[in-house]
């Protein structure tokens, strides 16, 4: 009598196990097994962790294995399980992979195809293709649109963390309660005693450091102390935390009217300030989209106000970036005036503070939330809508936006909802953020998502021109890394242009994101399909990068610029300087955020830069898992697999505080020179052995 040895993986996480009866049959191009209970006597079957093996004896030999069918029934009481995988032995000694990474929930049953990813027209026989279709139409149901906002791209139909689908939903709650992270945040920061010193101010730039004292590190450490000068302003439009908006100036602003005479003193080529355009040598950031944003007024006690400034940047002789003009609003005119170096010293620094305001703001509503979390959502839902787990594609986007749906589900529950957490601290709270995110969608296409096209479309591509724009230089390499990986795997699977054509699902894929999850909006000009290889390519690079690279660099370095609180100010109490000649101590003071906004201020960007246990690239989680180990071994010896960061990063890499948040080795770095904590967080779902290839031998 025939015998199949059956061996199953129960997953690592919390819970995984259970006591529950587990069935399974074995379907073959001859004939399917009888239903059989997986139970060994005296033994307590799929425990957490476990790699369990059985016999499955047959009548007759089942011919290929096509599907494996587990079923969970209840023994006791309902107790969930984790299936990570199955391996089927047949009687010639063959072994066939099942990945399952999937919870079975209540008495469930799931269906699993072996590891090998299937392109929908390479299926023959009506039995694959009807599990094919069954699995999709079982996943729409589950996985609907909804839109969250009016004019926000579109998100999942749930209201809760829990009302998610089992498999998304994150392995412990507790490790995505922004209430519960903020929480422990500040009571490990030791800034409980002043979370309800709402309206009092500090009393001066060093009174911020009674807060600051626990979570000092290399580069917080020395913002704190340089914050103030030119320089650091300057090098944070380029590598801190939203690197993503200085642009060359190519000709002033009708609204920005800075003539060479109040600039000339700034200049160190003997050249006017048209010539210095001419030259590049002139850069601009603009914050319009805050251009009459209503600040956040929940607080009846506390205005809190925004601007729109327009700040110009001048790259010296040193090829360092320094401000020479800052105007805080979008208006010229005597009630706005324009900031310069040579004003009062307290003047120009308060002008300073208020770009850095804004820049947060932009930073945390635009270019976090919007252009990394809401982006990938759309991609993760419709990737479960169009996508079977047999398809390549779903195996290669899975590990990277798994937990994204998730962590947005969260953070609308409790971060950026009405009586949120964001309200709490934030000038945008109370809707202004909400603004934002509708006007910044407006400008958001797919071709600002390419990395390359981005960087080119402000005119920053140039290293000889900007030799220390890390985020520019290092994110090209995490770019052209990532596409060369994509680029194997597409070139596994598909043999031809014609075969994406022919490919009905990725195509359903690219149209659902387009004309559901973008709604079909005139100005996001994302592609309704793919005709090429390339574009295929592309359009999966464009995904696993925002997922994980670009989220990665900026969301990571939050802690350390932003943990001084007159570094990156969460809301201003004093409206913007309508006059020069005002300022001082005791106004930038006053300005700034109070002792109970600070502290949320700081339990934020502390609680938002950690990572979690269930990152991609942890021991329980590894890039391949969803493809079967012949394709795992093919890609692994096409590409050699390597860190960027030690090659990228120098020994100086935090003096010069380079964009090491792109690469794993930062781990390694941050700690060896900043002696800093290494954790985890759940923001980005990256897979970093994944992503970070090095060129491969062939390209050598």
């Amino acid at each position: 009598m025939p015998s199949y040895t059956v061996t199953i993986a129960t997953g690592n996480q919390w819970f995984a196990g259970t006591d529950d009866y587990i069935y399974i049959t074995l379907v073959g191009t001859e004939g399917c097994s009888e239903r059989t209970l997986l139970d060994k006597p005296l033994y307590n079957d799929f425990e957490r962790g476990a790699v369990d093996s059985y016999e499955v004896r047959v009548g007759e030999n089942l011919g290929d294995i096509v599907l494996v069918k587990i079923e969970k029934k209840k023994y006791w009481v309902q107790d969930d399980w984790y299936c990570r995988y199955i391996t089927v032995k047949t009687p010639s000694g063959d072994y066939l992979e099942f990945p399952c990474f999937c919870w079975l929930v209540n008495d469930k049953e799931v269906v699993l195809r072996d590891g090998r990813a299937h392109l929908p027209q390479d299926d023959k026989t009506s039995l694959v293709k009807q599990h094919r279709q069954k699995e999709l139409d079982g996943r729409r149901k589950t996985y609907r649109w909804r839109e969250w906002q009016p004019g926000f791209p579109m998100s999942i139909d749930a209201n809760r963390h829990k009302d998610l689908p089992r498999d998304i939903q994150f392995d412990s709650e507790k490790g995505v309660d922004f209430i519960l992270n903020y929480s422990k945040a500040i009571e490990n920061l030791f800034v409980n005693q002043f979370m309800h010193m709402f309206q009092s101010s500090w009393s001066d730039f060093s009174d911020f450091e009674k807060i600051f004292v626990r979570i000092k590190n290399t580069i917080s450490e020395y913002v704190m102390q340089h914050w103030k000068e030119d320089f650091m302003f300057g090098y944070q439009f380029l590598n801190g935390c939203n690197p993503v908006l200085i642009r060359k100036c190519k000709k002033l602003p009708d609204k920005f009217p800075v003539t060479h005479e109040m600039v000339a003193v700034s200049l160190e080529r003997e050249l006017t300030l048209e010539e210095e355009i001419e030259a590049g040598n002139i850069y601009i950031v603009d914050y319009e989209v805050l251009d009459g944003i209503t600040p956040n007024s929940t607080d009846p006690c506390t205005l809190q106000y925004l601007a729109a400034p327009i700040c110009l940047l001048y790259k010296n002789a040193q090829n360092k970036i320094m401000p020479i003009a800052i105007q805080l609003g979008q208006v010229p005119g005597e009630d706005n005036p324009i900031f310069l170096p040579t004003d009062g010293q307290y003047d120009w620094l308060l002008a300073k503070i208020w770009v850095r305001s804004s820049d947060f703001h932009h930073h945390q509503t635009i270019t976090h939330l919007l252009r990394t979390h809401l982006m990938t959502e759309v991609f993760g839902i419709a990737m479960f809508r169009q996508l079977p787990a047999v398809h390549p594609a779903f195996k290669l986007l899975i590990p990277h936006i798994r937990f994204t749906i998730a962590i947005n589900t969260k953070a609308r529950e409790q971060l950026i909802c009405e009586c949120g957490i964001f309200d709490k601290a934030n000038a945008t709270g109370g809707g202004g953020h909400v603004q934002m995110v509708q006007r910044a969608v407006k400008t958001l296409t797919f071709r600002s998502l390419c990395f390359p096209d981005l960087i080119k479309s402000r005119g920053v591509d140039s290293k000889e021109e900007l030799p220390t724009y890390f985020y520019r230089d290092d994110g090209y390499k995490v770019w052209e890394a990532t596409k060369r990986f994509v680029s194997d795997v597409v070139n596994i699977y598909y043999t031809s242009d014609e075969s994406v054509q022919g490919d009905e699902e990725i195509q359903a894929f690219v149209k659902d994101v387009c004309s559901f999850g973008m709604q079909d909006l005139d100005y996001c000009e994302f592609p309704k399909s793919v005709k090429t290889r390339e574009e295929l390519i592309e359009y999966l690079t464009v995904i696993i990068f925002t997922a994980s690279a670009q989220h990665a660099a900026v969301n990571f370095g939050q802690y350390d610029w932003c943990s001084w609180i007159p570094n990156a100010p969460s809301t201003m109490r004093k409206p913007p300087p309508n006059k020069k000649g005002l300022a001082n101590v005791n106004l930038i003071v006053e300005s700034l955020p109070d002792r109970g906004r600070s502290s949320w201020h700081l339990g934020a960007v502390w609680a938002l830069s950690q990572y979690q246990e269930n990152e991609v690239g942890k021991a329980h989680r590894q890039p391949f898992e969803h493809f079967q180990i012949s394709a795992q071994t093919h890609l692994q010896n096409n590409q050699k697999f390597d860190t960027f960061g030690t090659f990228l990063i120098s020994q100086d890499a935090l003096l010069c505080f380079r964009m090491y948040f792109f690469f794993p080795s930062f781990f390694l770095v941050a700690f060896l020179q900043a002696k800093k904590p290494i954790t985890s967080h759940s923001f980005c779902s990256c897979t970093w052995e994944c992503i970070l290839m090095s060129t491969s031998q062939r390209n050598r």
